[in-house]
């Protein structure tokens, strides 16, 4: 089985045809499967009518992989679609980096999503307070009660715990009470079952406490499951790994940067989401408002050097589902999830934090060496002859054009593109 991954070697430099044909190998495609990834089964007008609302038309996303990972000891293809340029690249070289000199370990804090019980206003906190506390054991059930299923597989709603938002915070004369509903929902996302619980507790939290309830939702804010990854290089070059750790302490001390250091993580993250049709824009704002929590906008991933290996981690809110929803009915979502191998919803989040942390090493080490934009432009070339009008067989022509002006100039755009592509029509 390790040599079958030396079907990744040169990837980049393969047909399309030869890479999914090396994935099927590695990852036990069947024909249909197949099929979807080259186009011919793509998601039908019938699933997207209900799927959204006014339906008109799917939007495509080039979908690649990012190859050379290894996490927790199992050798992985990573799906991801996406549109930017380099992301895959970098991810993979940087993948490929670990591999040969490191490791990535991941692993899980906790298994709890959270519902919200808004009492907006309460006139009478303590009375509240008491009556909700002695019927915990109560509401506890009536929530299970509603989702039999979810317990019959083992999850369900585990404790009911209440807040207090001062008046101060509440921009009012009382109080707020809020009933965080903490639920384990198996494989699933969850954000369906946890919405159903918290409404079927509303009239009985009414008339416990004689208040009027507010909203009944979830909170993408989940700190009470946190997906976390480890990647440990060993004898990292000092000037590179001083660089590393340097930029890792600019994000902690100024949230401009910290910002863009996250949004790098996101880049190696979103794209799995997409890919296995997962909810990310959920996740981004779970992962935001993480990284916020202590009032100070921070990163979710941070490197230090210790006598020469170069230790990175992630830690961040990760809520991803395997079953229902998009993940079941989207044919590429399904292929996507079979090509990772993952069957449970903890394992495709753990995954998306060591590709997170990967894709922020990444990022790094280019800032802290040849700089991200020249690194960045060598891989936007041919994007910029595409942009410039090459046609499809012009375009390695162009981009290789493009390249040896890059060297020279240190920068590329698309004056540069439509010159080479001149150069090339000319029979330069």
């Amino acid at each position: 089985m390790e040599n079958q991954w030396k079907l990744v070697e040169g990837f980049h430099r393969l047909s399309q045809d030869e890479r999914r044909s090396r994935v099927a190998t590695l990852c036990d495609l069947s024909t249909e499967e197949m099929d979807v990834l080259s186009g011919k089964n793509p998601l039908s007008p019938d699933i997207s009518e209900h799927l959204i609302e006014n339906v008109i038309g799917t939007f495509q996303i080039p979908l690649g992989v990012a190859t050379n990972f290894k996490i927790d000891g199992r050798d992985l293809l990573i799906p991801m679609a996406v549109e930017e340029t380099s992301i895959i690249a970098a991810c993979s070289a940087s993948a490929k980096w670990v591999k040969n000199q490191g490791s990535i370990r991941t692993y899980m804090k906790g298994n709890l999503i959270i519902g919200q019980v808004q009492i907006p206003s309460v006139k009478n906190v303590e009375h509240a307070v008491k009556v909700l506390t002695e019927k915990r054991e109560m509401l506890v059930a009536l929530a299970n009660a509603c989702v039999p299923g979810l317990v019959a597989r083992g999850g369900g709603i585990h404790d009911i715990v209440i807040r207090e938002i001062s008046p101060e915070l509440n921009y009012g004369q009382h109080s707020m009470l809020v009933l965080h509903v903490l639920c384990d929902p198996c494989d699933a996302m969850g954000a369906n079952l946890i919405n159903q619980v918290c409404e079927a507790l509303k009239p009985r939290v009414e008339e416990l406490t004689s208040e009027k309830v507010g909203l009944c939702i979830l909170s993408n804010l989940v700190d009470t499951k946190l997906a976390c990854a480890e990647v440990i290089i060993r004898n990292v070059d000092e000037v590179v790994g001083r660089g590393i750790v340097e930029a890792t302490r600019f994000a902690k001390a100024d949230p401009y940067r910290a910002a863009t250091h996250n949004k790098g993580v996101l880049n190696g993250i979103d794209p799995i989401l997409i890919a296995t049709g997962n909810d990310w824009r959920a996740v981004e704002a779970g992962i935001h408002a993480f990284a916020a929590r202590t009032g100070r906008y921070q990163p979710v991933t941070d490197w230090k050097m210790d006598q020469g290996d170069l230790i990175g981690t992630f830690e961040a809110p990760l809520v991803v589902g395997t079953v229902g929803g998009m993940t079941r009915v989207h044919p590429t979502a399904k292929v996507a999830l079979k090509m990772l191998g993952v069957s449970k919803a903890d394992d495709l989040a753990r995954i998306c934090a060591a590709v997170g942390l990967i894709q922020n090493l990444g990022a790094l080490k280019a800032l802290a060496t040849v700089g991200i934009v020249k690194g960045h432009m060598q891989l936007h070339a041919a994007n910029l002859a595409i942009a410039a009008g090459a046609d499809a067989h012009e375009i390695a022509a162009v981009r290789d054009r493009l390249s040896q002006i890059l060297k020279i100039e240190n920068h590329i755009n698309l004056t540069h593109a439509k010159e080479a592509l001149e150069f090339v029509r000319v029979g330069g």
